[in-house]
């Protein structure tokens, strides 16, 4: 019951911040636009006026790629040594925004105010960055040693078998799945703690997040399970529909990037779903809290005065 309560009011929330999700979809596309540019530059300067990015247009072609040369050296040691900052950039640029959306979800927010939206994410930046990176170390670690080590041991004990390595690799894998979800939880649960509290402490985030994680851990795991397949079928889905969509005219070029933009603000959507259900969760257990202590002082005050 608490999981629907929470998806429903996290849909509820995720659609008064539309204003918000508008905002993390320009910036997302000015960055990629600006992206591009070198992108386009290198492969400009790489295949020049020749007939190979035609030929590239209906799908991969080894025979075209095996002829570049060095001219493919260049092109892919430029683009694999940009990709990596890229990545950094954009978690740099996502850590600003969430600080945005998540004050947009809260309880007792108001209207949606631009100003309000970039004060939060710049208050909430650095906690959220140092967040997103420990979560970010920690699945890494976890991905060695639950992923690629005991893939990695059985290989050498039984190199022969197939199977077993296998079956090893898969119940490896939803075991990391599954672990996955939990830090993505305790994240969500520490960014919003953080936000409700108005506090930057990002450690004392992590550490009421993992609480929280575990007490109500039923209701909490199947609300990141539920967003988490709906996330993924949709980008199945989108998948499919952008790989089926070959326009060969200008205007089928641009209904297709009007398309993929609309998908691109449902997956935003998607996103800020998920935070709006985690910060009802967390809204939730802890109102139970300060409604106990109160009980308790009204009680404490009746005795002192029956007392006097």
């Amino acid at each position: 019951m608490k999981t629907i309560n929470a998806l429903q009011t996290g849909l509820k929330r995720t659609v008064k911040a539309w204003k918000g999700i508008l905002i993390v979809w320009f910036i997302s596309l000015a960055y990629f636009a600006l992206l591009m540019v070198p992108v386009r530059g290198a492969l400009k300067a790489g295949f020049g006026s020749s007939m190979i990015t035609e030929k590239l247009l209906n799908g991969i072609n080894v025979e075209v790629l095996s002829d570049l040369g060095q001219v493919f050296n260049v092109v892919s040691s430029s683009f694999f040594s940009g990709l990596f900052l890229s990545m950094l950039i954009f978690i740099i640029i996502n850590a600003f925004l969430s600080g945005g959306l998540f004050n947009s979800l809260k309880d007792n927010s108001s209207g949606f105010s631009a100003p309000e939206f970039f004060r939060a994410s710049a208050r909430y930046f650095w906690p959220f960055l140092v967040i997103t990176g420990i979560i970010s170390i920690v699945a890494i670690l976890l991905a060695l040693f639950i992923v690629l080590l005991p893939a990695g041991l059985v290989a050498q004990a039984e190199p022969d078998s197939e199977k077993v390595i296998f079956l090893t690799g898969i119940i490896a894998s939803v075991a990391y799945i599954i672990i996955l979800l939990i830090l993505m939880l305790v994240a969500d649960y520490a960014r919003a703690w953080s936000v409700a509290k108005d506090s930057r402490s990002c450690f004392r985030g992590i550490g009421f997040a993992l609480g929280r994680t575990f007490e109500r851990f039923r209701s909490s795991f199947l609300l990141i399970l539920i967003m988490t397949i709906m996330q993924v079928i949709f980008g199945l889905l989108v998948l499919n529909l952008v790989g089926l969509w070959k326009p060969v005219t200008g205007a089928g070029v641009f209904l297709l990037f009007l398309v993929s933009q609309f998908l691109f603000i449902i997956r935003i959507l998607l996103r800020v779903w998920r935070y709006g259900g985690v910060t009802n969760l967390m809204e939730l257990n802890d109102s139970v809290k300060p409604i106990e202590i109160k009980s308790e002082i009204n009680v404490l005050s009746h005795e002192k005065t029956d007392n006097t």
